[in-house]
């Protein structure tokens, strides 16, 4: 499966790991642009100029880690789309070009179901995505998840309850299955 991961996916740095976690174990294939990166970039530096500078050192490392994934900007595709927000456009474009079968995203009123369906791209909410990617792969999603959990408890120092960092990252779906998996 070929995902176009938009910047709202990439900003939140937990959930951010776990796809990018997941996609290293093959599980899917992301798909961006450097638009796309540099609008999740951009949007760190609500946390400070220091959270800009390592939000582009990230975006380095996933371009390097996923370097078959990139899709360059296709303004001729651009040019007959339609969706409320324009300034979306490049994200279906993307979609298009590199034969995506989903957007990634957070935001659905602007990747209206019936726009996506007339291009054969499915429009999915992370947690659905991952809590699909866990029910065929449970024990790599699970992997990737302990793993980020982990980095984030070392990082801040201190315990995190799963749910409470799942819950976070806007996750509630997957938290509630692997919990209940134990």
């Amino acid at each position: 499966m070929k995902a176009v991961l938009d910047a709202c996916v990439l900003y939140p740095t937990v959930l951010r790991e776990i796809l990018q976690g997941v996609a290293a174990r093959g599980l899917y294939e992301p798909l961006w642009s450097d638009r796309i990166l540099r609008e999740w970039t951009r949007a760190a530096i609500k946390l400070g100029p220091a959270a800009q500078a390592q939000a582009e050192v990230e975006a380095d490392l996933f371009r390097a880690a996923f370097p078959r994934g990139m899709i360059r900007e296709q303004p001729g595709i651009e040019a007959r789309l339609v969706l409320p927000d324009p300034n979306d456009l490049h994200v279906l474009a993307v979609a298009i070009a590199g034969h995506a079968d989903c957007i990634v995203t957070f935001n659905a009123q602007d990747f209206p179901r019936h726009v996506l369906a007339a291009e054969g791209i499915e429009r999915r909410d992370p947690d659905g995505l991952l809590w699909q990617l866990w029910s065929f792969h449970p024990r790599e999603v699970t992997d990737v998840v302990m793993q980020v959990h982990a980095t984030a408890e070392r990082m801040l120092g201190e315990v995190i309850p799963l749910k409470k960092l799942l819950k976070r990252a806007q996750l509630p779906r997957l938290a509630k299955a692997m919990l209940a998996a134990g």
